[in-house]
């Protein structure tokens, strides 16, 4: 009696092999999808902080490099659009982003940055990169 109860319970355990091993595979593969989500989320939320910093410090050093002739006229100015765009360029090239002076007028600078970057775990998904911007404006004031 217990051999033909002993055959019944092996004969009903092999028609369940191998499912555990399709469940851990899903499991896996959905936390990989969670991980992914989690720490690429977490990048792009540090690249966008990055980029309003880069965004913040290129305006200020733009907002410093004054018109010497209206200085001495006494009134702060900050260059016109190309000159103003050219200083935001380089001092974001030395952090690796790319930035432009949106709006230069008066003693006032706007300067946007972008940076992009490749995320980890998302690349499995096809996204190949994100880009992120960030936009900071200035004032150039006379101390007296």
């Amino acid at each position: 009696m217990t051999t033909t109860m002993l055959r019944r319970l092996k004969s009903r355990l092999r028609a369940d092999e191998g499912s555990g091993a399709l469940y851990l595979i899903f499991g896996a593969m959905l936390f990989m999808l969670f991980a992914g989500f989690v720490i690429d989320g977490g990048l792009a939320i540090h690249q966008r902080e990055k980029a309003a910093d880069i965004a913040e410090q290129a305006a200020r050093y733009t907002a410093n490099q004054i018109d010497p002739g209206a200085l001495r006229a006494g009134t702060v100015s900050v260059p016109d659009n190309p000159a103003c765009s050219g200083y935001a360029q380089f001092f974001a090239s030395q952090s690796g982003a790319s930035a432009s002076c949106t709006a230069a007028g008066g003693n006032t600078v706007t300067v946007q940055v972008q940076l992009t970057y490749r995320p980890i775990l998302m690349r499995l998904l096809g996204q190949t990169s994100i880009t992120v911007r960030g936009t900071a404006t200035a004032q150039a004031v006379q101390e007296q």
